[in-house]
């Protein structure tokens, strides 16, 4: 796919943009060219289509706009087009809050190929939809969730009082907000989380893992990270936003689309993957947690049993509700 079809279908189908309303797409300059095929695709609707680019604060755009929030105050839509996400900041939050449409299309790859041509962009959102609200029925009013894996995986979550929700690129079912990574999600409890996370899929900006990395939680922070190769630079990553609060489980979320695959080339195709969970860290106050923080980062994992209230959703990475009919 060519990267102004991908731009096409965000503009069109994902951000609904109609003529007049104003659009603010941030991003750098190291994104030029998608940037420039956003701007075109938006222009072919509405003559108010903005751009800022802010090169400067890489990793740390989120904090940028955590720390601004009436940031987004002068527009109708923003897209969030930067390396990194800003869907969990306080300018997100107050945009959605005032009937403002968000999404979230952080362009960052590990591949040198631009995410605007990733196949799993045209992945049908109403299909993704009706997947997405067959899975909350399991989450809404839950308590718990436990997760197994084969390689030692034994983690038990804390969603007591969370609103579960999910997002598929298009902002209409997100209700203003939503992320290109098609998911189910909750956030959960910020100090509750237990146990043990061997991490075998996706590290998120980083890439893939290239042996398991176990992982062990205690009162919902991080506690011990396995000292392999791929737990060196989870270490170091982590460690970069000198920050605390990094270290704090803020999310739990499956990934529902059967157009991805976990590759380590593109983050948010690695959390989207079909039958993948992720643990999220840091930051999740526009989910509808509570956690500040510098930034948000996903772990994604394979192959687990997944439990909500003692009822499974999940077995070995097949989400046992939507199986055989998701591939129809």
């Amino acid at each position: 796919m060519d990267i102004q079809k991908g731009a096409e279908i965000i503009i069109r189908d994902w951000i609904r943009l109609r003529a007049r309303e104003r659009l603010l797409i941030v991003s750098s300059r190291r994104y030029q060219t998608e940037t420039d095929a956003l701007k075109a695709a938006a222009a072919q609707i509405s003559s108010h289509v903005h751009v800022l680019l802010l090169d400067e604060l890489s990793m740390y755009v989120g904090a940028y706009f955590n720390e601004r929030e009436t940031a987004f105050d002068a527009y109708d839509v923003i897209i969030g087009a930067a390396e990194y996400s800003l869907i969990t900041t306080k300018a997100v939050k107050r945009a959605v809050s005032r009937r403002k449409r968000f999404l979230s299309l952080p362009l960052s790859t590990n591949n040198g190929q631009s995410m605007l041509s990733y196949r799993f962009l045209q992945a049908d959102t109403a299909k993704s939809r009706i997947m997405a609200l067959a899975m909350l029925d399991y989450f809404q009013a839950a308590n718990r969730i436990d997760i197994y894996t084969a390689l030692g995986t034994d983690l038990h979550l804390s969603v007591k009082g969370r609103k579960a929700g999910f997002f598929n690129g298009c902002c209409k079912d997100g209700k203003g907000l939503s992320s290109a990574s098609v998911e189910v999600y909750v956030p959960i409890v910020e100090d509750r989380t237990e146990g043990t996370f061997v991490l075998d899929g996706s590290m998120g900006y980083i890439g893939m893992v290239e042996r398991p990395v176990e992982i062990c939680l205690n009162g919902g922070k991080i506690t011990y990270i396995e000292t392999n190769a791929s737990g060196k630079k989870l270490k170091d990553y982590i460690r970069c936003f000198q920050d605390q609060r990094m270290l704090t489980a803020s999310e739990f979320g499956i990934g529902l689309n059967t157009y991805s695959r976990c590759r380590g080339c593109c983050y948010i195709e690695d959390e989207s993957a079909y039958g993948t969970f992720h643990i999220g860290f840091g930051r999740n106050i526009a989910l509808g947690g509570m956690q500040d923080a510098a930034g948000h980062f996903d772990l994604v994992a394979h192959n687990a049993d997944i439990y909500v209230d003692n009822q499974m959703v999940m077995e070995q990475g097949r989400i046992m509700i939507l199986e055989p009919h998701i591939y129809v």
